[in-house]
């Protein structure tokens, strides 16, 4: 569905340990970083424009936004938005300001007639979004006065007792610190950007204000309440505010959603509830009532900005970066002072529309949290990682939802679930319960159309976990007549107490053995499922699918996701049709997360209304805890011990939170120095205007670095919000095997000034290329500042990969080490390209299905083998060897499966997929021709490198080494034929554990 350009795949753990070396190589045999000495001289390349699925395209101009705006353009004063400010969008210089960029709109349009305009950014993001052809976007990109064309992407959408659980109600709780449950969140507003809301619920009601919070929100709001369509909306004093995005989704949408800004799938009522829904609202589901619920800042005020719409009949909300950004623009604008975004997004990149969109939000004084993501427990799978706003991840909660299945040989089994239950009634496993030509997996997983209902009516149902929605298997149970069902766990994962279709009991991966070993070995199987009983567990524990870090943007450098917040089986308000034709419903993601931590935030605003965002931020991860509530570590919810690439600084205490004592704070320059240090932008971006810093010294809550070599510094600087001067000392925790040297060794703070220290980590033993987690503490008589610690000690810092050209030459290869003793190289290769070739023709145009590869007329499946005991396998096309505009994608997957082991799908011929470490056997790799000739020629090169003497060599094969020396080694060839592209990989080892790599490519 999106088209990408990673220049190799992000899975590469060799890039991890390497990332951001620049290529280095011999000035007399070399080529320079990026090119390829083979090709004829390069004519001056087109700009890399990715084709957009949606057929739109999100357009950067030149000229700032009105947040960054600082008046060097004569006759119009500068928008920018200084440190503390609001923007204000009736302010002379602002709208003087928006009609010169509605003037530079005009002109670019003008390079482009015909193209259909969606909408206009002025405020966070200055450009504007169109539906055009790919060939009109290249040409935009070329247009003066244009910075930047990229697609616009679809994006998905990623309580009753969590004020007690997370300590806003009660004795000395957060609310009570803010004046009472009156003045949490008093005259803040709340931008939910999201699928809508549902205005009946009582959660939005009108509640009592004074004149004063009145008069606070009238001054900043300047927003409108767009009834819409079908189904309007009315606004109140709860909900100030309501608008709704489509121009982007056009007409995906189906036809029971409502063009306005009521919600339809629920996801946006609920996270809206979660954030900011009244206090004291009865919570009633499947006629059990639940109690009295409350959002967590119930005297926020909400505006609602509906960007995610139902495309298909499961209800999940679904949107276009075009409309997306058009929200994020609009609220900014509005006058909010906290945004929820609960939808994915990539992680790999700081500088999208997005992430720059936030950067001039945050810029603007807006706190932002987003939601970490749910594809976890895979490492380097969170999301949204921009250090501007603070990434959420999925915590259990203490209060569960508990039912218990028991089969007809008297054995009882507890799950999640709630619901009346059934009586006594057959069970089938759904592999034995299908149509004659179901996929016997589909079968399992209870997919649409594979049930048959001659099997199930009457009968307990046993699904299998996976692919499809929870909710989905059982409305397919019910649909075919099943009467419960037991859903099964294959993996470690959560348990959800969702809102199924039938009676269901949801049971973990422990006892599905047992389950299925009885109905499939009983002549006449029966269960009864119970009904759902809440009940208290240990908690948190961090849920299965909360994506986890280390980051895939930064190398490391900056921990995420942030913080961790309930997000599993959250009962809020939601639609009739996520509530069974009810009200409310339980719901898990961290979706669910991330309205806790809005919601914080504004309780925090309300009671610091000066604080920035990254001072609430940093407010909330320093005294965030790691401990569940019985005082252990907190734990994976598969019971193996978690660490903060799970739940970040912790699990938020708000209570805690209220009065810190110190923050770190950082400001729209240390970000713009962030993002030129990261790599992901050139020297000559304006976002380089003010220079760059390592990753890990930015003024951040948390000390991350990724690649240790033997020795760092990083720099701190902490602020007192207190009232009183204080002496704080420091406390090091964990981070087993390194050195941790702190300067100075005490910290004398007053009130509202800033102290600078500085942390030197030194490897001392530490195990080589993994991570150790610890604590940076520093306490003073009332007030504990806890920074988490993430470090990686590396056995070298060497270059990714290192470019030769000749049939004979050299190459020097610069290394630091990270430990102390002997550094052993070896060479593999040279290896020559393997090389196979066939014709494709009719170019397609459109998204390969990763799900179901199969070749066409415009897709070519080869098959190659990759040795049992290979280090390394690469498969390229080159841009050299196509014509101009031609544009391949490469899929490698593991032979006769769908199990996709890497992609590279960039803008034109020039794709690369690495394996490291590959394991041995077939793949088959896809070359899709996506735009080109009507006819063409496609060649695949690949190699496979295995230990073994060869044509590369290298010197000197062993050497002493420092931590943190400098070392050099020479990598050398001779004898190869010339016109070939040959691979070759160099090995470090510590003659250990710790071990790197440096890929040698030469063109002869």
């Amino acid at each position: 569905m999106t088209r990408k350009r990673p220049a190799i795949i992000a899975a590469t753990a060799l890039i991890a340990a390497a990332a951001g070396v620049p290529v280095l190589v011999n000035a007399a045999h070399a080529s320079q970083p990026a090119a390829h000495a083979s090709r004829p001289a390069a004519q001056p390349a087109d700009p890399d424009v990715k084709r957009s699925s949606t057929g739109s395209y999100i357009v950067q101009l030149d000229d700032s936004p009105v947040a960054e705006y600082d008046g060097d353009i004569a006759g119009l004063a500068a928008t920018k938005v200084l440190p503390g400010a609001k923007l204000l969008k009736t302010a002379a210089p602002v709208v003087d300001y928006v009609k010169h960029l509605a003037n530079e709109r005009t002109a670019a349009l003008a390079q482009v007639p015909g193209v259909k305009k969606l909408y206009d950014y002025n405020y966070t993001y200055a450009g504007f979004s169109a539906e055009m052809s790919y060939d009109d976007a290249v040409k935009l990109a070329k247009s003066s006065g244009v910075k930047s064309v990229e697609p616009s992407e679809i994006q998905h959408a990623d309580t009753v007792d969590t004020p007690r659980f997370l300590g806003l109600s009660g004795k000395g709780g957060a609310w009570q610190q803010a004046g009472g449950v009156d003045k949490a969140g008093d005259g803040v507003i709340i931008g939910m950007i999201d699928s809508g809301y549902t205005p009946e619920r009582p959660s939005f009601a009108p509640m009592k204000t004074t004149k004063q919070s009145d008069a606070l929100v009238a001054k900043k709001w300047k927003g409108t309440c767009q009834a819409g369509e079908e189904a309007p909306v009315t606004c109140n004093n709860k909900v100030i505010g309501a608008r709704y995005f489509d121009k982007g989704i056009g007409n995906r949408p189906i036809p029971e959603e409502y063009k306005s800004p009521r919600d339809y799938g629920g996801h946006g009522t609920h996270t809206a509830s979660t954030a900011a829904g009244d206090y004291g609202v009865d919570m009633t589901v499947l006629g059990r009532d639940y109690g009295k619920g409350s959002g967590m800042a119930p005297h926020a005020r909400l505006a609602i900005y509906k960007a995610l719409w139902a495309v298909d009949a499961s209800g999940g909300g679904s949107g276009t970066d075009a409309d997306i950004v058009a929200a994020i623009d609009a609220a900014v604008s509005d006058g909010v002072d906290v945004i929820n975004y609960s939808i994915s997004g990539s992680g790999s990149t700081y500088v999208n529309a997005t992430g720059l969109a936030f950067l001039r939000a945050a810029k603007a004084g807006v706190f932002v949290a987003t939601s970490a993501g749910n594809t976890g427990p895979g490492d380097t799978t969170v999301g949204k990682t921009y250090p501007w706003v603070t990434s959420v991840a999925n915590g259990t909660h203490d209060r569960d939802i508990q039912t218990t299945v028991q089969l007809g040989n008297g054995k009882s089994y507890t799950g999640a679930g709630i619901g009346a239950g059934t009586p006594e009634a057959p069970v089938v496993l759904a592999k034995d319960a299908g149509l004659p030509n179901a996929d016997p997996t589909n079968l399992t997983l209870c997919q649409a159309g594979t049930l048959d209902p001659a099997k199930v009516k009457g009968k307990i149902v046993v699904c299998d976990r996976g692919v499809n929605a929870r909710v989905d298997k059982s409305l397919q149970v019910k649909n075919a007549g099943g009467v419960g069902m037991i859903l099964l766990n294959i993996t470690p994962g959560t348990l959800d107490a969702d809102l199924h279709s039938v009676p269901t009991v949801h049971l973990d991966d422990k006892l599905a053995p047992e389950v299925k070993a009885y109905v499939s070995g009983t002549a006449n199987p029966t269960a009864t499922i119970g009904a759902g009983t809440p009940v208290r567990v240990n908690a948190p524990l961090v849920a299965a699918s909360s994506s986890r870090g280390p980051s895939p943007a930064g190398n490391g450098d900056l921990l995420k996701p942030d913080i961790m917040a309930p997000g599993t089986n959250v009962l809020a308000a939601t639609t009739a049709f996520s509530a069974a034709g009810g009200e409310y419903a339980f719901m898990s993601g961290t979706s669910m997360a991330t309205p806790h931590i809005a919601g914080i935030a504004a309780v925090l605003k309300s009671k610091h209304p000066t604080w920035s965002p990254m001072a609430i931020k940093s407010a909330m991860m320093t005294t965030a805890t790691d401990q569940d509530a019985s005082g252990k570590p907190i734990q994976n919810d598969s019971g193996s011990p978690a660490n903060p690439f799970g739940y970040g600084a912790g699990e938020v205490q708000p209570k805690y939170g209220m009065d810190p004592g110190l923050v770190y704070d950082s400001t729209y320059t240390d970000w713009t120095k962030f993002v030129c240090g990261s790599g992901q932008v050139p020297s000559t971006h304006e976002l380089c205007a003010n220079g760059k810093i390592d990753l890990s010294d930015l003024n951040y809550p948390t000390i991350a670095i990724g690649d240790l070599a033997g020795k760092q510094t990083v720099t701190r600087t902490v602020t007192n919000v207190g009232k009183i001067p204080e002496v704080y000392f420091p406390k090091v925790e964990g981070v087993k095997g390194l050195k941790v040297t702190v300067s100075p060794r005490l910290l004398v703070t007053l009130p509202g000034r800033s102290t600078t220290y500085k942390v030197t980590i030194e490897n001392n033993g530490a195990p080589l290329e993994q991570y150790s987690f610890g604590k940076l503490v520093w306490k003073s008589a009332k007030h504990t500042v806890a920074s988490t610690l993430a470090i990686k000690p590396l056995t070298v810092k060497a270059p990714v990969q290192v470019n030769g050209t000749g049939t004979a030459g050299s190459v020097q290869v610069p290394i630091t080490s990270g430990y102390a003793g002997t550094l052993n190289t070896t060479a593999l290769g040279l290896n020559a390209a393997t090389v196979a070739d066939t014709t494709l023709k009719n170019p397609g145009g459109v998204s390969f299905p990763t799900t179901a590869p199969k070749a066409n007329d415009h897709v070519a499946k080869f098959t190659a083998t990759i040795p049992v005991g290979s280090t390394y396998a690469r498969f390229s096309t080159f841009d050299a060897d196509y014509p101009a505009g031609t544009d391949l994608d490469v899929f490698v997957y593991k032979a006769g499966t769908t199990t996709l082991l890497g992609s590279s799908t960039g803008g034109s011929a020039e794709e690369e997929v690495n394996l490291p470490q590959p394991v041995g056997g077939p793949v088959d790799v896809y070359v899709d021709l996506y735009a080109g000739a009507n006819e063409q020629q496609v060649n695949l090169n690949h190699w496979e490198l295995q230990n073994g003497a060869g044509s590369l060599t290298v010197s000197p094969a062993s050497q002493p080494v420092q931590v943190a020396g400098q070392a050099t080694v020479t990598a050398t060839w001779t004898g190869l034929a010339a016109g070939t592209r040959y691979l070759g990989q160099l090995h470090y080892t510590d003659g250990a554990d710790g071990a790197a790599n440096t890929v040698v490519r030469v063109d002869s």
